[in-house]
């Protein structure tokens, strides 16, 4: 069994939870997530399923959206509401205009201080262990990319809002950052991921359904390899470059449609619709390999995943 599953989390499990029942589901050893959700967050979390497990670097890569919740006046210690309350301030004075001028600093380009809670490890210990031990270490700053920072609802002390952005952006540490520039303090109290990537939460499925799916001896929604790089340029091989292709030989660009890929290009390489490879583009070789490809991955026509 490969694929990949779009599951919508739901609150309390850790995404490593829904990784194991995932295994139990499919009783298939290979199982792993794309993008960690925290218990508390719900929403879109992609599971790969088997050979599919080789492209969960390449699903984490892709912008994410989520709809998050706020409560102005108090600073806890992991930045939402599960943590202890450091600091509780007066809030009266934000009004409307005050926070689209502060929310107006936090699209672009922006620096995060990565929370003490977090996955992030110092010399291989998750930092979030250290926290419970009441260690707090040297983090640096990282850039992380907001695209958009849109007001869904504003009912202080409660703000809901969406926003867009890049890999790598910790949702909580904007509202916390949020409620510094506003000077009342703020911590997240809700979190839903509604995309991660080309993945969209309309097309996921509860681990309920997908349980009542396999108890009624019907397919699970996999998506296939091919299917998950849908958006990649994509080249069709076949007869002996498929069979030298499959041997970790990059193909030559002749009989082959190239037009529209510059070099270093990413894209895939199919036979009959099935994921045979990914690659990138490179004319010549750039005098280091033959064939006009640098193959990345190849993928075997039968894997076996139990």
């Amino acid at each position: 069994m490969n694929g990949v599953l779009i599951i919508d989390k739901a609150q309390g499990p850790t995404s490593f939870d829904v990784v194991r029942q995932v295994r139990r589901l499919c009783r298939v050893r290979r199982v792993g997530h794309a993008g960690t959700l925290d218990p508390m967050a719900t929403g879109v979390l992609p599971v790969a399923v088997g050979s599919a497990t080789r492209l969960v670097e390449y699903m984490m890569a892709g912008d994410k959206t989520y709809q998050a919740t706020l409560k102005l006046g108090v600073s806890t210690d992991t930045q939402d509401s599960e943590g202890q309350v450091l600091e509780e301030k007066d809030w009266q004075h934000v009004d409307r205009a005050a926070l689209d001028q502060a929310v107006a600093g936090f699209t672009g380009e922006i620096s995060q201080l990565p929370p003490m809670y977090s996955a992030l490890k110092k010399d291989g210990k998750p930092l979030y262990q250290l926290a419970r031990q009441g260690i707090e270490v040297e983090r640096q700053l990282r850039s992380v990319r907001i695209d958009s920072f849109e007001i869904d609802d504003f009912s202080p002390p409660f703000i809901t809002f969406t926003v867009r952005c890049s890999k790598g952006t910790y949702v909580r540490t904007l509202c916390h950052d949020l409620g510094q520039v506003l000077n009342c303090g703020a911590h997240m109290t809700a979190l839903r991921r509604v995309s991660c990537g080309r993945f969209d939460i309309s097309a996921s499925h509860t681990l309920e359904e997908l349980q009542a799916l396999a108890e009624q001896g019907r397919p699970l929604p996999l998506l296939s390899p091919a299917e998950v790089l849908a958006d990649w340029p994509a080249l069709t091989v076949a007869g002996a470059a498929l069979g030298r292709l499959r041997d970790g030989v990059a193909p030559d660009m002749t009989g082959l449609d190239v037009s529209g890929l510059a070099t270093g290009d990413r894209l895939c390489f199919l036979a009959d619709g099935i994921l045979v490879a990914i690659a990138r583009f490179a004319p010549g070789g750039q005098g280091k390999r033959p064939g006009d490809f640098e193959i990345i991955k190849v993928f075997p026509p039968v894997d076996d995943d139990a």
